[in-house]
């Protein structure tokens, strides 16, 4: 479970930053450069939750999901300079949980 959690940990922060790029070039003028990180992010995304040890995809990206929009708060506070409200780590909390209630019935 550690294991999953961290390759889950690792797959987010490469598809926030991926995604982040491609959000830096069209909504904030960043380079064309800024593409060629994106690319490489989102594909070690793609590599690190293929390598969780899920048996199905589907199930792997339904939990991925929670950990996905954790990740994606705590950026938004580290990253972005915003704090998260009461109702985005209630969401959260929510989510998580129900990524937890997946991983657990593998």
């Amino acid at each position: 479970m550690l294991r999953t959690g961290l390759l889950y940990a690792a797959a987010a922060i490469a598809e926030i930053g991926g995604c982040y790029a491609v959000w830096a070039v069209v909504r904030r003028g960043a380079g064309w450069g800024w593409l060629l990180v994106a690319a490489t992010l989102l594909g070690a995304f793609a590599w690190l939750l293929a390598r969780t040890g899920q048996q199905f995809a589907g199930r792997a990206y339904a939990a991925y999901g929670g950990v996905y929009v954790a990740t994606s708060l705590l950026w938004l506070w580290a990253m972005e300079g915003e704090t998260p409200t009461r109702l985005d780590l209630l969401g959260a909390a929510f989510v998580v949980a129900g990524a937890i209630i997946i991983l657990n019935q593998s």
